[in-house]
Order: C-alpha cells, then structure tokens, then sequence
C-alpha cells in the first residue's frame, strides 16, 4: 500500500448533531440533542456542529437553534459552530456569541439541487460573493471556504464530473478574488452518495491542482463511504465531515442516506497510524446514546461491533 501521501494526522469535524436531527420525521428535546453534543466532547472531538439557522416552516427540526446554542456547555478545547445557508441565518448564528463559526460559502454544480436548498442558481451564488464578503468583514472575518454540495453526483441531475467541479471553484475563487478575499479551502460534499473511490481521487486531485486545500463530506448512500474516505486519505486529504452512528442525510436531496459513521472514520485511521486526538472508546458510547435517543439502530458499525466484542459471554 503506498502510504507516501497518507496524512499524519486527520481533523474530524462532527457534524451529527445537526445532520442527524434535521431529516427525521419529528423534532427532538433539545436536552437530548444536548446530552448527545457533551457525551462528543468528551470523547475529545474538537470540532462540532451543533444546529443550523435555517427557516423553522422548512427544517422544523431545527427550529431551537437559539435555545440549544445558548445552552452548550463550557467545554474547553472544543469548537462549536452551526450550519447556515443565507445571511439572515448567518447573522441568526452570530447573534449567539458562543459559536466559532468561520466564513464559508456554499454552492453545488447542480442547479436543481441549489433551488430546492436555498432557492438561488449557480449564477447567483457567484454574484453574491461580494456581498456575502463584506458581511463576513462585518463580523470580523474572511472568506474560509467553500461548500460544494453534490461534488460527485446529484439525484435531480446525476453524475458530476471533475471538471466540472474544477470550473465552479474557479468562479468562485475569480469572485472572492475580485471582492479581496481568497478562498482557503474547499470541501466537496458527497450530499447523496453518488461518489465512488475513482471520482473521489479525480475530484480532489482536480480541485487541488487549483492550489486548493480540499476536505470531504461524504454520505453513504451507495455503502462506499468508508472506501471514499480511503480514497481521500491516498490523495492526502486530512480533513473529514463525519458523523456520530452514521446518522443523518438531507432533507432536500431524495434518498440521501447519512454521513460516514465518526467512529469508523476514526477507527480505520487509528488503525492506520493516523491520529485523530479522539477516544474511540467515549466516541462509541456517544454513538449508543444516539441509538438509545433516536430508538433506532445507527448504520455505524463500529461502535455496535465493539459493543458485541466487550458483552459478557455465555459458557456452557
């Protein structure tokens, strides 16, 4: 196995606690989304996404995003943000003073995809980083990365090329240039599952010829999820979107199953020499606890496989 361009070391960013609660059919207490969000913490994750700041009539799941964000505890070490989509939800987000939130803007190279999550076009979403750049210098920041949803495949469009990526990235990296910012990093999100461990190294690869750093945000639709997270660590990626049980999926994107399981993204790492800074064995029993709150088995199979592994067994 060729392991020169293995990371030493990957980022985990838990996205669970928004992803898992946004697509399922009913709204859960916020006390449970908060217990959820600590037992993470103490498995040492350092960086969790804890709700979005989107409309309530359309992700009424997410309507206690203020509630929750003004509870998270004190938890040093860690860093909490929220997803948002427009700049009301981005201003909503900053209002809290408790979130780390960076500069991120969002697009997708799929039209259809862009009008049922945040009703804009692609031409759209390029015009506006002007102004989404001067908000961000408002509060103090710059323009950190950029989102590219449906990065390898879309269920209203199908297939998405490298290519075609590439060339939306360099919009944007033109756009942010001509508003004085650059563009630090680039995450490409799997948003359906349609990516396999080929176009995952060809998108990375074309997006980082660019002069890009490139993260992923994969789902596991198609039950290659842990292969494509393979596929991105030979391309040397070291930033991975993952969430606690496999838990999520989205609202807007028919069939959409959820992220990668956390603790087998961190499990196969370890398992490679590469650190992650978690506790595998705290960051299991928070995927229990997503189980035991949903009352549902998780498609993680880590933590039920080390759960088995420790059980008392019957003797004869």
């Amino acid at each position: 196995m060729p392991n020169s361009s293995l990371p030493q070391q990957v980022t985990i960013r838990e996205v669970g606690p928004r992803e898992g609660f946004q697509i399922l059919p009913k709204a859960y207490p916020v006390e449970q989304k908060l217990k959820l969000i600590e037992a993470l913490a103490r498995a040492s994750v350092g960086q969790i996404e804890t709700t979005s700041f989107v409309r309530p009539d359309r992700v009424p799941q997410m309507a206690d995003a203020e509630e929750l964000v003004a509870r998270l505890p004190a938890s040093p070490g860690v860093e909490f943000t929220a997803l948002y989509l427009n700049q009301k939800g981005f201003e909503r987000a900053e209002q809290s003073g408790k979130l780390r939130n960076r500069g991120w803007l969002y697009t997708s190279p799929s039209s259809s995809f862009l009008k049922a999550n945040s009703n804009t076009t692609i031409d759209e979403s390029v015009a506006a980083v002007r102004e989404w750049a001067a908000l961000f210098r408002k509060h103090g920041k710059g323009v950190s990365g950029l989102m590219v949803s449906n990065a390898f495949g879309c269920a209203f469009e199908g297939k998405v090329t490298a290519s075609a990526v590439a060339s939306l990235v360099e919009r944007f990296a033109a756009a942010c240039e001509a508003a004085g910012e650059r563009i630090g990093e680039v995450c490409l999100a799997d948003t359906v599952g349609m990516g396999s461990p080929k176009s995952v190294r060809e998108c990375v690869a074309a997006v980082r010829a660019l002069g890009f750093t490139v993260s992923l945000h994969l789902h596991d639709t198609m039950g290659l999820g842990l292969a494509n997270v393979y596929a991105g660590l030979l391309e040397g990626v070291s930033v991975f979107e993952t969430s606690v049980g496999g838990m999520g999926g989205c609202p807007f994107t028919p069939g959409a199953a959820g992220n990668v399981a956390t603790e087998d993204v961190v499990y196969l790492c370890h398992e490679m020499g590469i650190k992650t800074n978690i506790n595998l064995d705290r960051l299991c029993e928070a995927a229990q606890l997503a189980e035991f709150i949903l009352g549902t088995p998780l498609p993680g199979r880590v933590y039920r496989a080390r759960s088995s592994l420790s059980a008392p067994k019957a003797t004869d």
